[in-house]
């Protein structure tokens, strides 16, 4: 990775990879979705004051907020079991939030289903089964721009910049490729929607300390386009030195609110969280 992960740049690089004017429209498969009202201000994408859980069953968010703005990563850490990935999934729209909303530019969001906030302008990559082995890897990119009606060949052509790998592998079933190429292609697809947000589920789950640098080196290449990636992650010490903002839960609370740098350089959090 880069000497200093810490760049002062975000968000003033080319944005041919973002969407900033929103994207096509769709069908929505889930008809069940509410309605949406601008209501302004704040982060570009907040989860606020999320209290919710899965079904009928117990909260596991507990007046939890996160948020991220453009060219920002925001990394959200913390120990097993804390609500990482149900705050992640409470954003996206994947289990009920019973008090607190999610706003996303400025619309708040909350009543719409996952695939309705794709439209809006989500790309969302889940920790497992995200990719479609039997496809290439270029069926899987195309299946990402399912969505779109125009001609999508410059955005592959941006992601296969991005993944040189995946290009010389373009042709090969995408369930032979290795852990990290398989993360590679589900990132992809996620940019083939020209989102305006990123979201990543623990995109480093189970690949070697190697793999992950060069993942969080896209990453933050990601990010320097002005597009906001918000980060749920295991490897905490490592996600927090690229991140500009940084969430530590505890039981589906906030625990800790700060900056990567001011969170690493916490005794508290070092202690608890980081090994010391």
């Amino acid at each position: 990775m880069s000497d200093s992960p810490y760049h002062d740049d975000h968000g003033n690089k080319d944005a041919t990879i973002t969407n900033k004017a929103g994207m096509g429209t769709m069908t929505p498969a889930h008809r069940k979705s509410g309605k949406t009202q601008y209501v302004g201000g704040g982060p570009f994408l907040i989860g606020d004051s999320m209290t919710g859980g899965y079904g009928k069953g117990p909260d596991i968010l507990h007046d939890c907020t996160i948020a991220v703005d453009k060219g920002e990563i925001a990394v959200i850490v913390g120990p097993n079991g804390a609500g990482k990935s149900t705050a992640m999934k409470a954003v996206f729209g994947m289990l009920d939030v019973r008090s607190g909303s999610v706003r996303l530019d400025g619309e708040d969001i909350t009543n719409l289903s996952p695939q309705d906030r794709v439209v809006k302008g989500m790309g969302f990559v889940p920790q497992t089964s995200n990719i479609f082995t039997s496809m290439t890897v270029e069926e899987n990119l195309e299946m990402g721009a399912f969505i779109r009606t125009d001609d999508f060949s410059d955005t592959m052509e941006q992601v296969y910049d991005l993944f040189p790998i995946l290009k010389e592998k373009r042709n090969q079933p995408a369930g032979e490729l290795s852990g990290g190429q398989r993360q590679q292609v589900a990132v992809g697809r996620a940019l083939m929607t020209k989102p305006k947000v990123l979201m990543l589920d623990e995109p480093t789950a189970g690949v070697s300390p190697i793999v992950m640098d060069e993942l969080f080196d896209r990453i933050i290449e990601v990010a320097r386009t002005g597009l906001p990636i918000l980060m749920v992650e295991q490897n905490a010490r490592q996600a927090l030195a690229i991140a500009d903002k940084g969430y530590v839960l505890v039981q589906g609370q906030n625990a800790y609110t700060g900056t990567g740098k001011e969170l690493l350089a916490d005794p508290e959090v070092r202690k608890s969280f980081l090994g010391g």
